[in-house]
């Protein structure tokens, strides 16, 4: 049963809090670095069929008509940086928009929408991942599966109806930051979202692995405890992101204080996937880098058909120096490795392996203000979220190499753009390979993207693209691995028109968007991201698109 809300637009998630990086310093474990701690699995269980299970009802609580999310922790730039706005990754040899080099969508679907996700919030949350039969999204706060034809074979529903039967919060509340993720190396799913989020807390992720390859079928649950700080208060896990290796599931968070909603450091985990995949009792390692301006890091998650070439997994930061000039010496990328020891978990290591530095770019936009990118037809702007990396960090083995592809918005020209990257690690080593930033020759604004590249190492990106001229709309850019490096030497092509705007002074757009590679031929890339049919205050959609560079077989 859906809840009338009448014209209160309910605000989701706590990922507006803007995270400013901090300095890493290479070293086993950096000061101020706490764990490996074990976190407390509170429960496990294997549901129902999810074909059995009818689709809960949205179960967000509310609070005079809004969801009763935290404060947000606002940042500004420092005054020494307040002409900052050279970008040193700018090129573009083709220079136009809406070049038809980039090949065109071989399909796609409308997705969950604003009234289909039974939320009625901003923002969406769109994500999504393709299998070897499916296509699942979630949103804020529903999840839908279709076969790869887009007929839909079950919901949408609400996500917590994954842990219909289970108990605890995770059952009984439904609170958003959803992931799922296809996990190709055992052909299953994953889904996780955080609960009990609207209270002091304690706080909970909720993970669910499908017991087989079909995931309308039964699924194994799991419900994990976040820890408390110093003060005796809960920490809140927000903006939880997600990546499978083959030696466990990784989790990024950022964390705030459940109290007073102050910052309470930037969490890493790691879940014992083996364990999950059986439905057994697992364990959870946890660590909290601690410092105060340190947010918006992201797991590798893997693609490909070549396992690493050994355990752990990297986790990245951009890192501008215009954030903190007097503890970042530069423009940078900060790399991690995790490595969990199962057997003995207090031998789990969390190891700053490099600070790469980058070409100069500017990631404060609007001064962090929401009311930021232009859209057609309306004064009001849009969220640019240009402080942390995007969803998702591909990994690769292409075997005498590794590869980590991501991005993140940044400004450039007094506009959103995107810039991109691929890391190559060369026995162990991480270097920056190539680096750009996107920004065509129109007047057009380029945010919200999502980075990947498929087996022959032609590279794409998804993103919103919007103006004073135009609705917000879905397009993707890209490289073929023989262009000229540093460029999207193929240009852009549009996905799905935007023909609206959205009119919210809430003004948040995304919070992310999902670009994956199909495993039946690791070449077609599937993208999800939210656009606008008619402009409203909040009646956003969202499209599930594929396509394919055509020399990829």
């Amino acid at each position: 049963m859906r809840k009338a809300i009448s014209t209160a637009i309910v605000m989701l998630a706590l990922s507006s809090i803007f995270s400013m990086p901090s300095p890493a310093v290479p070293s086993a474990q950096a000061a101020g670095v706490s764990g490996p701690i074990l976190l407390t699995v509170t429960q496990h269980d294997t549901s129902r069929p999810l074909r059995e299970l009818i689709g809960y009802p949205n179960v967000l609580e509310y609070k005079n008509g809004q969801a009763n999310a935290p404060r947000s922790l606002a940042i500004g730039k420092n005054p020494a940086y307040s002409s900052h706005d050279a970008d040193g990754a700018i090129n573009n040899p083709k220079g136009i928009p809406d070049v038809e080099s980039m090949p065109a969508p071989s399909g796609g679907w409308d997705g969950i929408n604003y009234s289909t996700s039974d939320c009625f919030c901003l923002p969406p949350d769109t994500n999504g991942d393709v299998g070897m039969n499916h296509y699942i999204q979630t949103v804020n706060t529903a999840f839908q599966i279709w076969d790869k034809n887009g007929n839909s074979v079950y919901g949408p529903a609400a996500n917590n109806t994954l842990f219909s039967g289970f108990g605890g919060k995770c059952e009984t509340t439904n609170d958003g930051d959803p992931v799922v993720l296809y996990d190709q190396l055992a052909d299953r799913w994953f889904f996780s979202q955080f609960a009990n989020v609207f209270t002091s807390g304690p706080y909970y992720q909720c993970i669910a692995v499908s017991a087989t390859n079909d995931p309308t079928g039964s699924w194994y649950r799991y419900a994990v405890q976040f820890p408390k700080n110093g003060s005796n208060h809960y920490l809140l896990n927000d903006y939880g992101k997600f990546g499978v290796m083959p030696d466990g599931y990784y989790m990024t968070a950022n964390l705030f204080d459940g109290t007073n909603f102050n910052w309470g450091g930037a969490a890493v985990l790691a879940f014992e996937r083996q364990k999950m995949l059986n439905g057994q009792a697992a364990q959870a390692i946890y660590f909290n880098l601690g410092v105060s301006d340190w947010g918006g890091m992201l797991p590798a998650d893997f693609d490909g058909t070549t396992l690493p070439p050994g355990n752990g997994n990297y986790l990245v930061e951009v890192q501008d120096q215009a954030w903190d000039p007097f503890n970042i010496p530069q423009d940078q990328m900060a790399i991690w490795k995790l490595t969990p020891d199962w057997a003995n978990p207090a031998n789990t290591s969390l190891t700053n392996i490099a600070n790469l530095q980058v070409k100069k770019f500017n990631g404060i936009l609007c001064n962090f203000n929401r009311n930021c990118v232009p859209q057609k037809g309306t004064s009001q702007k849009l969220d640019a979220i240009s402080d942390r990396a995007m969803n998702r960090l591909q990994y690769r083995n292409f075997g005498s190499y590794e590869t980590l592809v991501v991005n993140h918005t940044v400004k450039a020209k007094q506009r959103a753009a995107l810039r991109w990257y691929e890391v190559r690690v060369t026995g162990g080593v991480p270097a920056v390979y190539q680096q750009n930033t996107f920004l065509p020759g129109d007047t057009a604004w380029r945010w919200m993207g999502s980075a990947a590249m498929d087996k022959q190492g032609n590279l794409a990106v998804g993103f919103s693209k919007s103006s004073t001229t135009r609705y917000p709309g879905i397009f993707y850019a890209g490289r073929l691995a023989a262009d000229p490096l540093n460029s999207l030497a193929q240009g852009e092509r549009r996905m799905k028109r935007g023909t609206g705007a959205q009119t919210s002074s809430f003004a948040r757009w995304g919070d992310y968007s999902m670009l994956a590679v199909d495993p039946a031929d690791d070449c077609t890339f599937w993208y999800t991201q939210e656009y606008y049919k008619g402009t409203s205050t909040s009646t956003w959609r969202t499209w599930i698109g594929k396509f394919k560079f055509p020399g990829c077989r």
